[in-house]
């Protein structure tokens, strides 16, 4: 082999793979450009092209178009959205129930006088079939008991538990169960000058703590069930302390009662998934407003899970059966979302 002969080939062939290696950089940068585009073009880009999101895109550019019968001033663009269910998953616990069980593990250990309760000694050894038997009682003082105590340190608890946590289905963080056509929707909202609330059964002192990060909903705008607290104050050290006292069930007629309390408008767009979201949905479209009131209808038994009558979480039963009287727009996973998560 005439291997002089070969040497000139060689800053050619570098310029051929630097010509390639450009070419794939600009095909990537090109790709990613138009994802972007599109994205732009249609917000609700994880949802299909069916009559749900039609609905949703009508009613958003009826009432924000300025000249339109159906205008809605930007004070009175009011958005509520439940929490479990209908922005983030809730099977096969609710995970503010599945964190109250982590956390009664270690306050057991430290109050070892608890034990002599049966549902809670059963729940010690591990039995949540048992324990979950024993009734809502129980529930109530698991609750009560996981989160008591200052603030500050319920909420450096919580976000621990949500950073180290895991799905026992999907093997991921609580967190990253976020429905992504609805973290969309409420993008979607915000950009049209909705004011996006969440309204849930679940403790707004839990959920506060990672709403604005996975939802872009800050903290003095999540609405739910609320523990009576005090104001401690030892010389110059101030704290709130949440005591074992329901001052507010923000689920069923709890619901609009909180919305009524905390945000003094009636919404135009209410989101739930549940019976539990039923008021919230029946005062929206009491608005004498333009308003649509909307159901996720957990159809996905692949991706995600199929449940609604039968099921002891998340049940739907009597709002579906209103949806279905009043024309509300019932969301079907399967169907209308092209991805979950």
């Amino acid at each position: 082999m005439n291997r002089k002969r070969m040497w000139p080939v060689f800053p050619f062939l570098a310029l051929i793979l630097t010509a390639l290696i450009a070419t794939s950089c600009a095909g990537k940068a090109d790709s990613a450009q138009k994802e972007a585009s599109m994205a732009k073009m249609d917000p609700l880009s994880s949802w299909n092209e069916t009559a749900t999101k039609k609905s949703i895109i009508d009613f958003v550019t009826a009432v924000t178009t300025e000249g339109n019968a159906k205008f809605v001033p930007e004070s009175e663009r009011i958005a509520v959205f439940d929490n479990d269910g209908t922005l983030w998953c809730e099977q096969p616990l609710y995970f503010e129930f599945i964190y109250s069980l982590d956390a009664m593990k270690n306050i057991l250990k430290a109050k070892p006088e608890l034990l002599k309760k049966p549902e809670l000694r059963a729940l010690a050894q591990g039995d949540i079939k048992k324990f979950m038997a024993s009734g809502e009682k129980s529930l109530a003082e698991v609750f009560a008991l996981s989160h008591v105590g200052e603030m500050d340190q319920f909420n450096k608890n919580v976000v621990a538990w949500l950073d180290t946590a895991r799905h026992e289905r999907f093997a991921k963080p609580y967190v990253n169960l976020t429905y992504k056509p609805m973290i969309e929707l409420l993008q979607y909202l915000r950009d049209n000058q909705f004011k996006t609330y969440i309204v849930s059964g679940g403790s707004s002192m839990f959920i506060r703590n990672f709403s604005e990060k996975a939802y872009g909903i800050p903290p003095e705008q999540v609405i739910g069930t609320m523990l009576k607290a005090e104001f401690k104050a030892d010389g110059t050290d101030y704290e709130i302390v949440y005591i074992p006292e329901i001052w507010h069930n923000d689920d069923n007629v709890g619901k609009p009662v909180g919305i009524t309390q905390i945000i003094g408008r009636k919404p135009i767009f209410a989101f739930g998934n549940s019976d539990g979201d039923l008021e919230m949905l029946q005062w929206t479209a009491s608005n004498s407003l333009p308003n649509i009131s909307l159901i996720v209808h957990h159809t996905d038994g692949e991706r995600e899970y199929a449940y609604d009558r039968d099921s002891k979480i998340g049940k739907l039963d009597k709002a579906l059966d209103e949806a279905l009287k009043r024309g509300w727009v019932v969301t079907d996973m399967a169907k209308d979302w092209k991805d979950v998560f």
